[in-house]
Protein backbone atom coordinates (compact mmCIF):
# COMPACT_ATOMS: atom_id res chain seq x y z
CA UNK A 1 0.00 0.00 0.00
CA UNK A 2 2.80 2.42 0.86
CA UNK A 3 4.58 1.61 -2.42
CA UNK A 4 1.40 2.51 -4.32
CA UNK A 5 1.30 5.87 -2.57
CA UNK A 6 4.97 6.38 -3.34
CA UNK A 7 4.39 5.57 -7.02
CA UNK A 8 1.47 7.99 -7.11
CA UNK A 9 3.57 10.65 -5.40
CA UNK A 10 6.38 10.15 -7.94
CA UNK A 11 3.93 10.47 -10.83
CA UNK A 12 2.51 13.67 -9.36
CA UNK A 13 6.03 15.08 -8.98
CA UNK A 14 6.86 14.24 -12.61
CA UNK A 15 3.59 15.81 -13.74
CA UNK A 16 4.36 18.99 -11.77
CA UNK A 17 7.86 19.17 -13.30
CA UNK A 18 6.48 18.62 -16.78
CA UNK A 19 3.85 21.30 -16.24
CA UNK A 20 6.50 23.78 -15.09
CA UNK A 21 8.70 22.92 -18.03
CA UNK A 22 5.84 23.37 -20.51
CA UNK A 23 4.88 26.72 -18.98
CA UNK A 24 8.45 27.97 -19.33
CA UNK A 25 8.59 26.79 -22.94
CA UNK A 26 5.22 28.39 -23.66
CA UNK A 27 6.46 31.70 -22.25
CA UNK A 28 9.56 31.61 -24.46
CA UNK A 29 7.50 30.71 -27.52
CA UNK A 30 5.11 33.59 -26.87
CA UNK A 31 8.05 36.00 -26.61
CA UNK A 32 9.52 34.69 -29.87
CA UNK A 33 6.13 34.96 -31.54
CA UNK A 34 5.77 38.59 -30.45
CA UNK A 35 9.22 39.47 -31.78
CA UNK A 36 8.64 37.68 -35.08
CA UNK A 37 5.24 39.33 -35.53
CA UNK A 38 6.81 42.76 -35.05
CA UNK A 39 9.58 41.90 -37.48
CA UNK A 40 7.04 40.63 -40.02
CA UNK A 41 5.06 43.88 -39.75
CA UNK A 42 8.24 45.88 -40.27
CA UNK A 43 9.08 43.86 -43.39
CA UNK A 44 5.57 44.36 -44.76
CA UNK A 45 5.84 48.11 -44.24
CA UNK A 46 9.24 48.22 -45.94
CA UNK A 47 7.93 46.15 -48.85
CA UNK A 48 4.93 48.43 -49.28
CA UNK A 49 7.15 51.55 -49.19
CA UNK A 50 9.50 50.01 -51.77
CA UNK A 51 6.56 49.12 -53.99
CA UNK A 52 5.30 52.71 -53.82
CA UNK A 53 8.75 54.06 -54.73
CA UNK A 54 9.02 51.68 -57.69
CA UNK A 55 5.55 52.60 -58.93
CA UNK A 56 6.45 56.30 -58.65
CA UNK A 57 9.64 55.72 -60.66
CA UNK A 58 7.71 53.77 -63.30
CA UNK A 59 5.23 56.63 -63.62
CA UNK A 60 8.12 59.04 -64.23
CA UNK A 61 9.59 56.98 -67.07
CA UNK A 62 8.87 58.30 -70.58
CA UNK A 63 6.44 56.30 -72.66
CA UNK A 64 7.99 54.26 -75.48
CA UNK A 65 7.34 55.74 -78.94
CA UNK A 66 5.30 52.71 -80.05
CA UNK A 67 2.89 53.02 -77.11
CA UNK A 68 2.09 56.68 -77.87
CA UNK A 69 0.95 55.89 -81.42
CA UNK A 70 -1.24 53.04 -80.21
CA UNK A 71 -2.56 55.12 -77.31
CA UNK A 72 -3.94 57.85 -79.63
CA UNK A 73 -6.47 55.50 -81.22
CA UNK A 74 -7.32 53.61 -78.05
CA UNK A 75 -9.24 54.70 -74.98
CA UNK A 76 -6.59 55.85 -72.49
CA UNK A 77 -8.88 55.47 -69.46
CA UNK A 78 -8.75 51.69 -69.79
CA UNK A 79 -4.94 51.75 -69.81
CA UNK A 80 -4.90 53.99 -66.75
CA UNK A 81 -7.35 51.76 -64.90
CA UNK A 82 -5.32 48.66 -65.76
CA UNK A 83 -2.12 50.21 -64.45
CA UNK A 84 -3.77 51.39 -61.24
CA UNK A 85 -5.52 48.05 -60.67
CA UNK A 86 -2.67 46.26 -58.87
CA UNK A 87 -1.95 49.33 -56.78
CA UNK A 88 -5.58 49.49 -55.75
CA UNK A 89 -5.60 45.86 -54.72
CA UNK A 90 -2.41 46.38 -52.72
CA UNK A 91 -4.01 49.29 -50.91
CA UNK A 92 -7.02 47.12 -50.15
CA UNK A 93 -4.82 44.40 -48.73
CA UNK A 94 -2.92 46.98 -46.69
CA UNK A 95 -6.19 48.28 -45.29
CA UNK A 96 -7.12 44.73 -44.33
CA UNK A 97 -4.15 44.61 -41.96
Amino acid sequence: MISEFQDLSDKIDRLAQLTQSLRAENYLLRQANTLLSAENLSFKERLFAAQQRIEAMLDELPKPPGDEAEGEGADTTDAGAASSGPAGSVNNSEAAR
